[in-house]
């Protein structure tokens, strides 16, 4: 029985041998053919996807970076914008400033002037009145002391 079971084992073996013939030469002509190229071709998408990947970043750095030398000019033209509006606001203000002083003083000038006018008129009002006093006080006498000696008779 132990011949017999090795007698089966050999004739196995034997018959097996032939299996593994071909198996080795077709891991040894995958190994060649197929294997090389395949593992070339993995490494060339590997290469080509880390440099899309790469690529990728450098343009999403690219664009920040614009994106901020963007927002950097966009914060400079805000800044001069609002410096030039306060510098407008400023000259609109000197200018008012201006017009209201010159205003003001041209308005002294009138009440000044108008102030003259009426105290030369009341000067000369004063004047008239007082020239006028004395003929005015002679009709008043005239007047008066007439109807008095018309009273007494």
């Amino acid at each position: 029985m132990a011949d017999d079971l090795l007698r089966q084992i050999g004739d196995l073996v034997l018959g097996s041998v032939p299996t593994m013939i071909i198996f080795i030469v077709l891991v040894i002509a995958y190994r060649y053919i197929l294997y090389g190229s395949l593992v070339k071709t993995l490494s060339d998408r590997r290469e080509r996807t880390t440099g899309a990947i790469e690529a990728a970043n450098a343009a999403i750095a690219e664009a920040d970076a614009r994106t901020q030398e963007y927002e950097a000019k966009l914060r400079a033209a805000r800044a001069e914008i609002f410096h030039h509006r306060e510098q407008r606001l400023q000259q609109w203000t000197a200018e008012k400033d201006k017009a209201l002083a010159s205003a003001r003083l041209a308005s002294q000038e009138r009440v000044a002037q108008a102030k003259a006018g009426v105290e030369a008129e009341a000067a000369s009002a004063r004047q008239r009145i007082e020239q006028a006093a004395g003929p005015l006080a002679a009709q008043v006498l005239q007047a008066v002391l007439p109807s008095r000696t018309e009273e007494v008779r």
